[in-house]
């Protein structure tokens, strides 16, 4: 983060092989928050953590910075943050900053058909209240009133590890880059029993369409069905599933709180279009069209923001 230090210069351009800049985040900050810097942003996957200290080593980071947020073994000093604490106030800065003048909010307009599907900035100037739905390994959602005034209301163990951990017991994938790519290419209505599969067409009394999942794999209870499907469709399904129950239940917390604005966020929607695509139409199918989804451009990185800024107060 600080120019004058050539290591740190360094790290920009690559944290390690695996290590990936999103070049086009770069984040110019406010000096009235601290000095005029700009903040840069990788990832890399959590089981490279080792290759991160060690390269914390070599470039002597111990005498850049003496406190750290992340849980790093060494010489350094730890300062513990809240996740959830880290999460909220990190999304409310990237908010606040405007994204270099761009907007840093958006939805999708038309999710369930991709030759018309849009994607929309959306206007958060007056943000409160809020519902937060973290995705993660698991799912928590918050419903935020202000800054400092939040609340877990739900949350679902059905997540992103859910989705990762199944496609690869189904498909053998080996990377939640490969169980996407399986995805994007598969049929979930193979796998899955729909409602005009049970009753021939539409369910008009309940005004439940013939498209519409009724059983998540329902149709896996047949031989001949498990022979045709193929390892596409069935991550698709699976991620259908998934993306199905955080909308159902983003829907259900939204009305129970009473809160109209639903932003999705967390690692799982990282680089990963189609599951923010499912996500709209999730909940847009769940809500009658009450609801938007609503997505932010800096997705994954709140929780790291809010804790470096967990660190300077500290500091």
């Amino acid at each position: 983060m600080l120019k004058k230090h050539p290591e740190i210069s360094d790290f920009q351009c690559s944290l390690v092989s695996t290590g990936i800049r999103d070049v086009h985040l770069e984040l110019k900050t406010s000096p009235s928050i601290w000095r005029k810097v700009n903040l840069h942003f990788i990832r890399f996957p959590t089981q490279d953590l080792p290759t991160f200290i060690h390269m914390a080593r070599i470039r002597i980071f111990s005498t850049l910075h003496t406190v750290l947020c992340p849980r790093v073994i060494g010489n350094l000093e730890l300062h513990k943050v809240d996740e959830l604490d880290s999460l909220v106030g990190g999304l409310l800065y990237i908010d606040s900053v405007r994204f270099n003048g761009q907007a840093e909010c958006y939805y999708f307009e038309n999710a369930s058909h991709p030759e018309q599907c849009q994607k929309i900035p959306f206007n958060l100037d007056d943000p409160y209240p809020l519902l937060v739905v973290n995705i993660g390994s698991g799912v928590s959602i918050l419903a935020v009133h202000s800054k400092d005034k939040y609340k877990r209301v739900c949350g679902t163990s059905l997540g992103g590890g859910t989705f990762l951990g199944l496609c690869s017991l189904l498909t053998g994938c080996e990377s939640f880059e490969e169980a996407l790519e399986m995805a994007a290419s598969g049929d979930s209505t193979n796998p899955d029993k729909l409602v005009r599969d049970i009753y021939g067409g539409d369910y008009e009394r309940f005004g439940l369409p013939g498209w519409a999942v009724a059983s998540s794999f329902g149709n896996m209870i047949y031989k001949d069905k498990r022979e045709s499907v193929s390892k596409e469709d069935l991550a698709r399904a699976t991620l259908v599933t998934i993306t199905n129950n955080i909308g159902s239940i983003a829907r259900m917390c939204a009305v129970n709180e009473k809160i109209n604005k639903v932003i999705f966020v967390g690692n799982f929607l990282r680089v990963n279009t189609l599951s923010m695509k499912l996500l709209a139409y999730a909940l847009d199918y769940w809500s009658n069209g009450q609801l938007k989804a609503l997505f932010l451009e800096h997705e994954g990185y709140f929780g790291a923001v809010g804790a470096l800024l967990g660190l300077l107060n500290f500091s």
